[in-house]
């Protein structure tokens, strides 16, 4: 075993399409009159897709989003550092 950091980079093909999902997310909450901050932040927080409305497909949409990158990738645009 290695005591080695791995260094991990989400290509930006990938990350354009977080950003179609998290968005398709969020439009769906708020056509159910859902709070969409509080709904996406509960649901990273506990991986419990119940957060998450079914509709427009939106529960499927964001469980195939790896949560552990997509919440590096909203800290780093919220830092606005680049990779």
């Amino acid at each position: 075993m290695t005591e080695n950091t791995i260094k991990f980079t989400v290509p930006s093909d990938d990350k354009d399409n977080m950003r179609r999902i998290l968005h398709g997310v969020f439009d769906a909450l708020n056509e159910k009159g859902y709070n969409p901050i509080n709904q996406i932040v509960g649901y990273l927080l506990t991986e419990d897709p119940t957060y998450i409305t079914n509709y427009n497909n939106a529960r499927s949409m964001i469980c195939k989003l790896d949560r552990d990158e997509l919440m590096q990738q909203l800290v780093r645009d919220y830092l606005d550092i680049q990779e």
